[in-house]
């Protein structure tokens, strides 16, 4: 049996050599690649093609969530496993919808990758358990017809936009990243400030720092 082959994208050099280093020493895995940013990972995925992605929810360039998606475009049989340094409900429902099968925090890693990772090579979710909580409410609204508990969720096309901003990025800067035009970055931008009722960038980055959409 060929051995299972894992990609690592992450911008902390620190934290993709603990990594690594656990997968590794795991007999018949191995890391074929390594990438710091979200485009570097859905490039190397897409000459690699790995049976499983682990990602940062957080880099430069593109979103681990964007990057998962763009991955599953150039090599569909690629599981992903989204790593995240805080816990969100928020995140936890983008993971979903996004139609991920894999979500942990950071603080677990020593405990869980391996067995996350097992998960995933037999095509099986891992969800942390705060999270499966999160899921299983999602569904149980949906069979009682429910509202959502926010009208008001942002796609994660939004966050990113959201985030970007926050960083304090111009409408180009955020078009260039995202390959979009500006004046898509601005209808994003304005649905979003329509959607949360905020009428000013400071409002906006507020709102990214308190949902962690940015970190600080």
């Amino acid at each position: 049996m060929s051995a299972l082959r894992i990609l690592i994208a992450d911008d902390h050099d620190l934290m993709r050599r603990g990594l690594r280093d656990l997968l590794s020493a795991h007999p018949g895995w191995t890391v074929c690649g390594e990438a710091h940013t979200g485009k570097e990972a859905v490039v190397k995925a897409k000459t690699l093609k790995p049976d499983i992605a682990i990602l940062d929810i957080s880099m430069p360039e593109l979103s681990g969530l964007e990057a998962a998606k763009q991955i599953r475009a150039v090599s569909p049989k690629t599981e992903a496993l989204m790593l995240s340094v805080h816990y969100s409900d928020q995140l936890v429902r983008d993971v979903v919808d996004a139609g991920i099968r894999g979500y942990m925090i950071k603080s677990d890693a020593d405990r869980d990758l391996l067995i996350a990772v097992e998960a995933l090579a037999n095509h099986q979710a891992y969800f942390t358990t705060a999270a499966i909580a999160v899921i299983g409410h999602g569904l149980f609204s949906r069979r009682r017809n429910e509202p959502s508990e926010s009208k008001d969720r942002l796609t994660s096309r939004e966050r990113e936009v959201v985030r970007l901003i926050a960083e304090g990025k111009t409408s180009k800067d955020v078009g260039a990243a995202l390959e979009m035009s500006v004046k898509t970055v601005e209808t994003h931008r304005a649905n979003v400030m329509r959607k949360l009722q905020v009428h000013s960038v400071s409002e906006l980055v507020r709102y990214a720092i308190r949902n962690r959409i940015v970190q600080v």
